[in-house]
């Protein structure tokens, strides 16, 4: 890994982790975030390994910030590092070069993979915790995936724009 891919990623995570603890609207139970947006743009740039990387890290120092360690903190990591992997290795199959309606989809089915498993982590806390109500749990689903499509669709409409000035940047592209 070169000293600039590693510099970034590292960025990459602190951004995750600041957007998301400072850009999040918590609406009981639903969370609206532009956190996503750093791994999103990490596994687009780099692939699988890093997208991974940068959502399973920006997530646990989110987690540690917000809530401390805990015994489900490596549940609630897993979404976001699953994000990373499921965009950075729809990016690598294309070679790193996404049209906006590739980024566009690989970001909704993120999100709708996203919300799948934060329903899961969030039913296993409630139940480890004793907070568990269907309402609380599975209540607010439709909203929720409403609400990560729509956020999907701006952040695939957006990051093609990103990358190229990005990519400059780091690998000196023109």
């Amino acid at each position: 890994m070169s000293t600039k891919r590693l510099v970034t990623d590292a960025i990459l995570i602190a951004m995750y982790a600041v957007m998301s603890t400072l850009l999040t609207i918590n609406l009981g139970g639903m969370n609206i975030s532009v956190g996503a947006l750093p791994i999103i743009v990490g596994a687009a740039l780099f692939g699988p390994t890093d997208g991974l990387i940068i959502g399973l890290c920006g997530s646990f120092l989110n987690q540690m910030y917000s809530y401390g360690l805990t015994p489900t903190t490596v549940l609630w990591i897993i979404p976001a590092g699953a994000r990373g992997f499921i965009i950075g290795a729809f990016a690598k199959h294309c070679k790193f070069n996404m049209t906006v309606r590739q980024t566009v989809l690989i970001t909704i089915i993120s999100s709708l993979t996203v919300t799948a498993l934060n329903t899961v982590v969030m039913y296993i806390d409630s139940k480890i915790w004793g907070y568990y109500s269907y309402a609380y749990v599975f209540g607010k689903i439709i909203p929720r995936i409403i609400s990560g499509v729509i956020i999907a669709t701006l952040f695939g409409v957006l990051v093609p724009k990103l990358l190229p000035p990005l990519k400059r940047t780091i690998y000196g592209e023109k």
